[in-house]
């Protein structure tokens, strides 16, 4: 498969409801991860976890053009698979929060730095190759592990809590959309900016809601929040496919920085 044949762009168009999806999609793997690796055995959690994610990373790959179900579906299963990545640095081999949370942090800049080494931009509208789709989704799973070991060192290091580190993390996330709106910063820094933070602001959203009270949650438990996430999350993306209001209506120069 040459790395360099042309397609469609194969991520949607962002709107609003793009954000939306992405937290939900971060609380739902957080839910879904501690769910899975307490009710069953941790390894096999891991692993069939990392079956899912591979099988439907396969899926959007092997597609030409951008289908909504096929997307959010991985990005969905990254979002439990990093989860679990990040939780497995932790808990079994003791690595602190701010040990790992520095370590994803180097590795998502060497994949930003790889990437427009080799493509020269990072925009996700010029993501229309093999290889720079492979870049993306490099990008994204590591996004996902930076967030998750992000949000538990604020939450639990920290001591601040899931639900001000949800607040803060929600401030946090309005930085980049105003300086954009406001100061001009660069659209490429600020999603990217604000795709990083969705990571721990829906994690300290699903801790807040499934964890026990005695450490600072609702108490409703971590399988009840995923499965009502899971079904709010079918009905957005099922309008999604339905109405195609996120799908790329015209072709984007695929030099364009």
């Amino acid at each position: 498969m040459r790395l360099e044949r042309r397609t469609a762009v194969k991520v949607p168009e962002i709107i609003a409801l793009f954000w939306v999806v992405k937290v939900l999609t971060t609380a739902f793997g957080e839910s879904v991860s501690d769910y899975s690796v307490h009710q069953f055995d941790p390894v096999l959690a891991v692993i069939a976890g990392f079956v899912v994610f591979a099988a439907s990373l396969a899926l959007q790959l092997s597609l030409r053009r951008y289908i909504a179900w096929a997307y959010w579906l991985c990005v969905a299963m990254v979002a439990v698979f990093g989860t679990m990545a990040a939780d497995v640095t932790h808990v079994k081999f003791k690595v602190p929060y701010a040990a790992s949370t520095t370590a994803f942090a180097i590795v998502l800049a060497i994949v930003f730095v790889a990437w427009d080494r080799v493509e020269r931009t990072l925009s996700i509208h010029t993501v229309d190759t093999l290889r720079r789709e492979l870049f993306y989704w490099a990008t994204v799973t590591a996004t996902f592990a930076l967030g998750t070991a992000s949000g538990d060192m604020v939450a639990i290091t920290l001591h601040l809590g899931y639900f001000w580190a949800g607040i803060l993390f929600l401030g946090l996330i309005c930085i980049p959309a105003i300086a954009w709106r406001a100061f001009g910063l660069n659209a490429i820094v600020a999603f990217w900016w604000a795709y990083v933070l969705t990571r721990p602001l829906g994690a300290s959203l699903a801790d807040w809601l499934g964890k026990p009270k005695a450490v600072g949650g609702l108490g409703l438990g971590d399988g009840v929040v995923g499965g009502v996430l899971l079904a709010i999350i079918v009905v957005l993306v099922a309008y999604l496919s339905v109405t195609r209001v996120d799908a790329r209506r015209t072709p984007t120069p695929a030099s364009r920085r």
